[in-house]
């Protein structure tokens, strides 16, 4: 389940440099926060420089060294049902992984944002007409959703993005509608009005950088969905196919094997458990420094 517009942080007409500066030492207050940071930069960092630093081929396979424990000559964290280097391909894996979790939100993040502020400045029949449809799209669950649309698309990379996308659009649409209407009312806003700027300038220059912190933000806390939706979807066959390195997929391959080799059989599973509380803990730690009320 995504989270709810409640959670996104409250906006406030102050961006200045010291603003900033404010925000950036509350967050380094919180130890949680920038130790999840730190081991997301360090998962990121791997990914990145897979190709230096996995010690094998991830598509590599050798029957008679398959399912490899933990801790085997060679073989650190093992080897799969295929022989492959386990810590190769959770290396390798990390790509795709962070990838399909940042790619679909930062899409909606563009559109989500786009309509959100069209619909709480402009208001009217344009706000009716960009709420109401995105009000449709919470009648399905967002489990539900990215499994429908990606078994309409097909398998696939470019499809799993699409349909994640669709289901992120919607819920950051709804929390930029209700960021904007809050902003709109303020003084400085009526004071752009009055000395005779246009719509696109105000929204530029004053709106935008009241409403986009609290948007990124509240984006931030999808990032985690989406790396587990997307995982879902490769654990059906829906996603990434084989024999691409990508942790839901790692997951889906490798149950047979959890009866030979248990340990190895959940390490994808522990990767994506471990990246997704870290973008959350980072994202929890985002929207607390950027709350002034405390």
């Amino acid at each position: 389940m995504t989270a709810t517009a409640l959670d996104a942080p409250v906006a406030v007409p102050v961006k200045s440099p010291s603003h900033w500066a404010n925000v950036v030492r509350r967050f380094r207050r919180d130890p949680i926060a920038v130790t999840c940071l730190v081991l997301l930069l360090l998962i990121i960092a791997a990914a990145i420089f897979a190709p230096w630093i996995a010690p094998y081929d991830p598509y590599k396979t050798s029957m008679i060294r398959r399912l490899q424990v933990i801790g085997a000559p060679h073989y650190l964290l093992g080897t799969d049902e295929l022989g492959r280097d386990m810590l190769s391909r959770l290396i390798y894996g990390g790509r795709l992984s962070l990838f399909m979790g940042l790619g679909p939100v930062a899409i909606a993040l563009v559109v989500g944002g786009c309509l959100g502020v069209a619909a709480g400045f402009l208001g009217g029949w344009v706000n009716t007409a960009i709420m109401r449809t995105v009000d449709v799209f919470y009648a399905f669950p967002s489990v539900l959703l990215a499994i429908a649309i990606s078994g309409a698309l097909g398998a696939g990379l470019l499809n799993s993005i699409v349909s994640l996308t669709i289901v992120f659009v919607p819920p950051i649409t709804r929390v930029a509608e209700s960021v904007t209407t809050g902003v709109r009312s303020l003084d400085f806003v009526d004071a752009a009005r009055a000395t005779g700027a246009d719509t696109f300038s105000i929204i530029r220059v004053h709106v935008l950088g009241n409403v986009l912190g609290p948007v990124f933000v509240y984006a931030s806390s999808l990032i985690s969905v989406s790396i587990i939706l997307s995982s879902g979807l490769s654990f059906l066959g829906l996603g990434v196919k084989p024999p691409e390195p990508e942790w839901g997929l790692m997951l889906n391959t490798l149950r047979q094997a959890i009866w030979i080799n248990p340990i190895v059989s959940i390490l994808p599973g522990v990767a994506i458990f471990a990246t997704s509380i870290c973008c959350n803990l980072v994202s929890d730690g985002l929207r607390a420094a950027m709350d002034m009320r405390r």
